[in-house]
């Protein structure tokens, strides 16, 4: 049987100003705290063998990912599906600015300049559906909130993929999704598109 640990990057600079980039080219280190948020999750897993990790385009995705698995020998892919929502021209703005256009446009327009909720949600099914048939035996999958929220949600049997039951993810914490389960989420989130 096949294990995924799903987890958001551990906090960034921009969680920390409550502030919004859907650019992966735009640079943004992890704070002190996401630092050692990485490394408990790095202590967490460290009883677990690894032998994949794939994370997102987003420096702060595979900065995490270094971090929980310092000293482990173990391979690491980019899989671009996976990135944050593209949000175009809110870039860098307050997170209240970006929640209250994603109001506004609901699920299916697109943020001027970047992607609707919509396109993300089914870029997100179509990397799990890669991942959950694929060969690793356990793989430790960084990426983001958005993400790993829609498959937790379609994972718990949800009608919506922003929730309930779970709707805020909390930085560098594990959801494990045997492979079978995070085929059926990533066929979930697409029934409700």
């Amino acid at each position: 049987m096949s294990l995924f640990v799903l987890a958001r990057h551990a906090q960034s600079l921009l969680n920390l100003e409550q502030r919004v980039n859907g650019d992966p080219a735009v640079d943004v280190p992890l704070t002190d705290r996401g630092r050692e948020e990485a490394q408990l999750l790095g202590e967490q897993l460290a009883h677990l063998d690894i032998d994949l990790c794939v994370t997102s385009q987003f420096p702060r995705a595979r900065e995490t990912a270094e971090l929980v698995l310092a000293g482990r020998d173990v391979p690491f892919e980019v899989e671009p599906l996976l990135d944050d929502v593209k949000i175009g021209d809110l870039e860098g703005l307050p997170i209240d600015r970006y929640r209250e256009v994603k109001r506004s446009l609901g699920r299916t327009k697109p943020f001027p300049g970047g992607e609707s909720l919509d396109d993300a949600a089914r870029r997100y099914a179509q990397a799990f559906a890669l991942l959950a048939a694929r060969e690793a035996r356990r793989a430790l999958v960084v990426a983001h909130e958005i993400p790993v929220r829609y498959a937790l949600n379609a994972a718990a049997g949800s009608e919506r993929l922003d929730g309930p039951p779970f709707h805020d993810i909390a930085n560098a914490v594990p959801y494990l999704f045997a492979g079978e389960a995070l085929g059926r989420a990533a066929a979930r989130i697409e029934t409700l598109l």
